[in-house]
């Protein structure tokens, strides 16, 4: 079966830019094959900051905040002064900070220049609290600058890169590891655990990127495992002797690690094997305030740790401190179920909502036969006649929508990349934001609505505005971009009668055509 430089281009890539299908020799097929020889390209992302620094940066905002706020209550005057707004946490208490409140105010009144003297300190206090206040917000500007840069790299680099299909598998793993930054806590982490976790590993063995992704101080933080601590931890018997509330085990992580990033919902594993997983990596956990030294965004806390043995689908794990997580990892990693669980949702995501089943059982024989290497269950996919069959297609999702028309556009990805942003937002879509660990959906079912296609013809418009088309007409652009058989019948004779440049390309933008990866 013939494998078009179009499909490759559309389907399994991001939307072909102009030039793209004249260039390289052999079919699409081959052109893929290509793709995946090649390293992955990371240097579009040197010079952005990674997790620890962020950190860092967070940690000192949240330290200026703590302060200024501080400051403030005990510049209100009547309220008792904490031990912490003083400049120095270990100084000792005057005797005017022991003083009760109403034993203060009698003196005031009895003594106009100790009042003076309570109101000049409190405007001390107050500018010092001004001046935190001020350097908090700057740093917090700072990291919203570097997230808006995180997220411009992204885009700027899925309009312009050559190897659009490793492109579109690194933000598929993406999507499967999914971290929604409308948590806080994570809010600043999930475009870098695609950048450090997930790129270094999408031609690589799916263990490696498991472990990446799992020790990743995004995903410790969105599903609350830095916080989780062994029942039976030196953590926990600590805070039971002293009398404090003890935080127990979280079971999030390991819930969705065998539902959704290995297994897969009807993998075979119960309720036990969550709790023993989430036993198994327990004091997987990230730096603190107090870790400002750390090198690294995965820290191995073995007083948080659960001892002992762990039994998950039948098998068993000595005690080994993170070991014992690893070795769990790395069962997960080769176990059948994962294979095809995996194998199914690539099949889905690049042939059709309802893939052929024969096609996902032969890419998960390729990733067992080949130990979970990942190159292996692509070219599986790849080379399979069923890929290319004429009846598959899949509906963009918005963002895929947008991506395309960056590419067919040719239009570039600012700085900040705000509008790109807001825009993806709109198309409901938002970057890094799928409200569920499950990552957002990949049927045409679910980003079809009439509200949602007449959303993406007024983002055509706006697009085709910017298109410069002084060297090429939309005609001849979305033959470049879609290939001669895509453009035929009615779309073609509008493209050709098209008031105005902008007309045309609003036109291709919004045309059932460029909706669709076929």
């Amino acid at each position: 079966m013939s494998a078009s430089k179009a499909t490759a281009a559309n389907r399994f890539g991001l939307g072909a830019r102009p030039g793209e299908l004249e260039r390289g020799g052999g079919d699409g097929r081959e052109i893929l094959l290509a793709q995946l020889r090649r390293p992955p390209a990371l240097d579009a992302f040197a010079g952005l900051p990674g997790s620890v620094e962020t950190m860092r940066l967070e940690f000192r905002q949240q330290q200026l905040n703590r302060a200024a706020r501080a400051r403030r209550a005990a510049a209100a005057g009547d309220g008792e002064p904490a031990m912490a707004v003083t400049a120095d946490p270990a100084a000792p208490a005057t005797a005017a900070d022991e003083t009760p409140p109403r034993a203060r105010r009698r003196a005031r009144d009895a003594d106009p220049a100790q009042a003076a003297r309570e109101r000049s300190s409190a405007a001390r206090a107050g500018a010092g609290a001004d001046g935190a206040a001020d350097s908090g917000e700057t740093l917090r500007r700072e990291l919203r600058r570097q997230q808006l840069a995180e997220f411009a790299a992204r885009y700027r680099h899925a309009a312009d890169t050559d190897a659009p299909f490793v492109e579109r598998l690194s933000q598929f793993w993406s999507n499967h590891f999914a971290v929604s930054i409308d948590k806080g806590n994570a809010r600043l982490y999930a475009g870098s655990m695609e950048r450090e976790a997930i790129r270094p590993h999408v031609l690589g063995r799916f263990e490696d990127m498991l472990l990446a992704v799992e020790r990743h101080p995004a995903m410790l933080r969105y599903l609350d495992n830095a916080a989780s601590i062994g029942d039976d931890s030196r953590a926990a018997m600590r805070a039971q002797k002293l009398g404090r509330e003890k935080r127990g085990l979280n079971e999030n992580l390991a819930r969705e690690i065998l539902e959704l990033h290995t297994l897969g919902v009807d993998g075979g594993y119960r309720q036990e094997d969550v709790i023993e997983l989430a036993r198994a990596i327990t004091g997987w956990s990230t730096p603190g305030p107090r870790d400002e030294d750390a090198a690294q965004s995965f820290v191995f806390r073995a007083n948080a740790h659960e001892p002992g043995a762990r039994r998950v689908l039948g098998r068993s794990y000595a005690e080994g401190g993170q070991e014992q997580g690893r070795a769990v990892l790395a069962d997960l990693a080769r176990h059948p179920a994962t294979a095809r669980h995996l194998s199914f949702k690539l099949a889905r995501h690049f042939v059709a909502d309802q893939p052929p089943p024969a096609l996902v059982e032969r890419m998960a024989q390729a990733y067992l036969r080949e130990d979970g290497d990942l190159r292996a269950l692509y070219r599986a996919l790849v080379e399979s006649e069923q890929a290319w069959s004429a009846d598959a297609r899949k509906f963009k999702t918005p963002n895929d929508f947008v991506i395309s028309a960056l590419r067919a556009g040719e239009l570039p990805v600012d700085d900040q990349a705000r509008a790109l942003v807001g825009l993806l937002a709109s198309l409901g879509q938002p970057v890094f934001t799928p409200r569920s660990p499950a990552g957002f959906p990949d049927t045409a079912a679910d980003w079809s609505s009439p509200d949602g296609l007449f959303k993406r013809i007024q983002a055509a418009q706006m697009f085709a505005a910017r298109v410069d088309s002084a060297d090429i007409s939309p005609y001849q652009r979305a033959l470049a971009v879609l290939g001669s058989q895509a453009v035929s019948g009615d779309f073609a004779i509008g493209l050709r009668r098209a008031g105005s440049a902008s007309d045309g390309c609003s036109l291709l933008f919004a045309s059932p055509a460029f909706q669709w990866r076929v």
